[in-house]
């Protein structure tokens, strides 16, 4: 049985204790079809990607939008595409279609249906982080939780429901975002290293 990591369980209470971080890396604001489909090419050379989306909140009963951010992270930076601007470009739908590339992140089911809504593809390559932390015994299986555990610092949720639809995203909109799908990678890696994906 694994035993990695010692810690299986994290308080909200021991979750605000821990410092605060976010990615800081270069950050890549996509919102016309012809720079997203030239990043994405870029993409499709790669094996790993962290993966998220944003949707802007609906606060009233029945209603609903599409997502309004895909959020794909390399090595290096994090590319933040502004689907309602640039949409699901040829080379996006490859990426995302392609099962030679891994896209790693947390509840990830509903985020591939919403793009679905969006664009017609068959996803592929994508890993769901709350399974090898359920075989690991972890109990938190959300992102904040999961950081905390694994790399003891928190990430900041004050954005979460902002209005993602805006067509200029403000600074720390692009942080929160970058911030997501950056540990969806780290995360993933961390269990690679443990043999649990």
């Amino acid at each position: 049985m694994s035993i990695f990591p010692e810690k299986k369980h994290i308080s909200k209470a021991e979750i605000n204790e821990l410092p605060m971080k976010a990615y800081d890396g270069p950050i890549h604001l996509l919102n016309t079809p012809d720079e997203a489909d030239a990043a994405a090419a870029t993409l499709l050379k790669e094996r790993l990607l962290g993966f998220d989306t944003e949707t802007r909140p609906a606060f009233r009963k029945g209603e609903s939008y599409d997502p309004s951010l895909l959020q794909l992270a390399n090595e290096t930076d994090v590319y933040l595409f502004q689907i309602q601007q640039c949409g699901l470009t040829p080379n996006l739908l490859k990426v995302l279609s392609s099962p030679d590339i891994i896209k790693a992140g947390v509840a990830l089911e509903r985020d591939v249906t919403e793009l679905q809504d969006v664009a017609d593809f068959h996803p592929n390559g994508f890993v769901e982080l709350a399974i090898p932390a359920k075989e690991a015994r972890i109990k938190n299986l959300g992102l904040r939780g999961l950081t905390a555990i694994l790399f003891g610092f928190r990430i900041s949720k004050k954005e979460q429901v902002s209005n993602w639809a805006r067509p200029k995203l403000t600074k720390s909109q692009q942080t929160y975002a970058a911030t997501d799908a950056w540990l969806g990678r780290k995360i993933y890696l961390a269990f690679k290293e443990h043999r649990l994906v």
